[in-house]
Order: C-alpha cells, then sequence, then structure tokens
C-alpha cells in the first residue's frame, strides 16, 4: 500500500483532486450502478462490426534523425515512438499497447475491435520501454503484454499499484511511481508520471485501488540538438492538471492526447475528454504538435465512430490554430516531427 497523499489517496482508493475542477464546472454527481446499466441497455447509435482495412504508409522500423520523433499509431491509445539520437540507436517507446481482439476479462464478451491493430507485434522494433497508464482493458492488456515481455523484456513504468499486474504478464523490470515522481533512464532519458482525471478499475471490487496518470518523456543527453518533450496523456478529463504539467515540465513539442468516448456527456464528462476540450488541453499545454488518440478501435461509447476526428480538427480550426498543430493520424501511419518549438513541421496527410 503506497504512503498516505492527501492530494489523491485516502489510505485506501486514490481520488482526483477537487482542484482539478474548472471554473464554472458543475459539481460531480456520482453514477451508480442503476444508471449504468440503464445507459449500457438503452445504448444510441450503432458502430460497423468492421472498417475497411487501410493501408498504413511509412516504416515503422525506420530511425528517424536526431531532433526527430517517429510516431506510428497503432490503435486506440496504443502509440509506437522513436526518438532519434545522435550516434545511437532510437530510444523505443510503446505506450498501452492492445494488440487483442476484445479489450475485456472475457474471451467472447466485451468491447471488440472494428480494425486490426495498426501494425502487428512482429512489425515494430525491439521496445525499449512500455508505458501503462491505468489498469482499464482497453489500456493495460495481459496477452499483449506478456508477448511483448517474452519478445524484448523492456522497462515497463507506470503509475503506482499497477506493477503486480505488469509483472504477472512476465514483464521483469516493472518501475511503479507516484504523480510528479519520475524514472531516470541510462540512455539520458527522464520519464515523469502526470496527474490525470480519470479512475481505475478491473472488477467490480477494485475501484480506484490503483493510480492513473500519463508521462512526460523528456531526453536529457547533451549531445542531442535540442531537448525532446514527448507527453502522452492517457486517459484523461479536462482539467486544471494540463496547465499544472506545463508548469512544472515545461511545454512538450509533442502530446499525444484521447479525443474519443465522451458521450453521454453526462456520464463521461470527469473521465474523457471531448475533441473540443483536447483542442484546449493542447493550449494550455502550450504543445507545438497534439495527436488525437483514444477514438475508432474499440465501441466504448455513445458518439459516431467518425467523428471525434472530424471534431478535433474543426475545434483546432475554431480556435485559429495553425494547420497541422492538432490532428489524427491514419491506423497504423507513420509520421516523423521535429523535437525543436523553433522549426515545427507540417504532418504528412494530416486528417
Amino acid at each position: 500500500m503506497p504512503p498516505l497523499n492527501p492530494d489523491h489517496f485516502d489510505g485506501r482508493r486514490f481520488f482526483n483532486p477537487i482542484s482539478f475542477r474548472r471554473s464554472g464546472e458543475p459539481l460531480p454527481h456520482p453514477h451508480g450502478f442503476g444508471t449504468i446499466w440503464r445507459w449500457q441497455r438503452d445504448r444510441i447509435g450503432k458502430w460497423p462490426d468492421h472498417l475497411p482495412t487501410h493501408t498504413p504508409a511509412g516504416d515503422p522500423k525506420a530511425s528517424p534523425p536526431p531532433g526527430t520523433v517517429a510516431i506510428t499509431f497503432l490503435g486506440h491509445a496504443a502509440f509506437l515512438l522513436r526518438i532519434g539520437r545522435i550516434g545511437r540507436p532510437p530510444l523505443t517507446i510503446l505506450t498501452d499497447p492492445v494488440f487483442s481482439e476484445r479489450c475485456s476479462p472475457f474471451r467472447n464478451r466485451g468491447p471488440r475491435r472494428v480494425v486490426p491493430p495498426g501494425r502487428p507485434l512482429s512489425a515494430l522494433p525491439r521496445i525499449d520501454v512500455v508505458l501503462v497508464s491505468h489498469c482499464h482493458y482497453d489500456h493495460l492488456d495481459l496477452q499483449s503484454l506478456r508477448s511483448i515481455a517474452q519478445r524484448d523484456d523492456p522497462v515497463a513504468i507506470t503509475p503506482l499499484g499497477n506493477g503486480a499486474l505488469l509483472r504477472k504478464a512476465g514483464l521483469a523490470q516493472v518501475v511503479e511511481r507516484d504523480w510528479w515522481e519520475n524514472v531516470r533512464l541510462p540512455c539520458g532519458t527522464r520519464i515523469t508520471v502526470t496527474p490525470a482525471r480519470h479512475g481505475s478499475a478491473r472488477t467490480p471490487f477494485d475501484r480506484n485501488r490503483r493510480l492513473w496518470g500519463g508521462f512526460m518523456i523528456e531526453t536529457e543527453n547533451a549531445n542531442e540538438p535540442s531537448p525532446t518533450r514527448v507527453f502522452f496523456a492517457g486517459d484523461s478529463g479536462h482539467g486544471t492538471h494540463w496547465s499544472a504539467i506545463r508548469a512544472k515540465l515545461g511545454a512538450p513539442d509533442i502530446a499525444l492526447l484521447p479525443i474519443g468516448a465522451y458521450e453521454p456527456r453526462t456520464i463521461m464528462r470527469r473521465v474523457h475528454m471531448n475533441p473540443e476540450e483536447a483542442v484546449e488541453a493542447c493550449i494550455e499545454l502550450d504543445a507545438v504538435h497534439a495527436i488525437g488518440m483514444h477514438f475508432g478501435t474499440f465501441r466504448l461509447t455513445d458518439e459516431p465512430i467518425g467523428e471525434p476526428p472530424v471534431r478535433f480538427a474543426m475545434a483546432a480550426e475554431a480556435r485559429g490554430l495553425p494547420h497541422g498543430r492538432c490532428f489524427t493520424l491514419g491506423l497504423g501511419d507513420v509520421t516523423v516531427l521535429p523535437t525543436s518549438h523553433t522549426n515545427p513541421l507540417q504532418p504528412p496527410d494530416a486528417s
């Protein structure tokens, strides 16, 4: 059991600080089992069982130049990140990997993929670091982690309380951290666990027993042409924590932000941003680029399958942001972005 932290841990369960609420935001209204059951029973809208296959662009194994990051969108919240370095192979990081057919504790029940993974694990380079943001099944998949552990034996970094699950999957190098605590890798990279506005559970009996969070990845090697900051938000509702992350850790060159699973708002508002809120998060983080995620893979909520990326782009335009600052990647596509605030590039074929 972690030590008592009055900010977000009461000795038994973690919680979202009241300070995360934004000015004018309605007070939280707890939703009981009946509310959730009725929503599940009466859900509106329908997703297709399968979508047409997409031929992805780019080579996920290619080494990006120093001062850049190659980003491959694998679907939902899974990205392959390759940070280019001088005289060394790129640092390769995988976020919230889920390659399984369902994100569920059951083999034949629960949310099922409507698209395959953007790239299979066999098509990816050796993984140095795995980041697991929290224990929900659409982010922590034991079968996927087991395959990665057997193949690559990476370092695994996760918020407090999730380590036992990762070790159960066979990961031997597991590091747990509280919000604002960091891990310093021998390669000259610091990874800090950051706050998120969310929750956790894998059964009806372990609600909020494990912490949730995001990650700020920072290169610290003086031989690099410029510091690199890549922010992976994990799952989060909108809140004041974005500006706190910017103030404490600096502005990211690239922010990976959730834009889906937001309807109905009465239930989802506190734990999932909508696309318009994700654009505001990009602005508050002062991110050079924001890439949307957490959409179009598993049907978790009521919005139409294609709505999140369209609204994300429209919201960025409505806020007057330059083209290419907020965008999404096609499934399996690779883009290479710079890590210097002074030289932002336009993403190729941003949708």
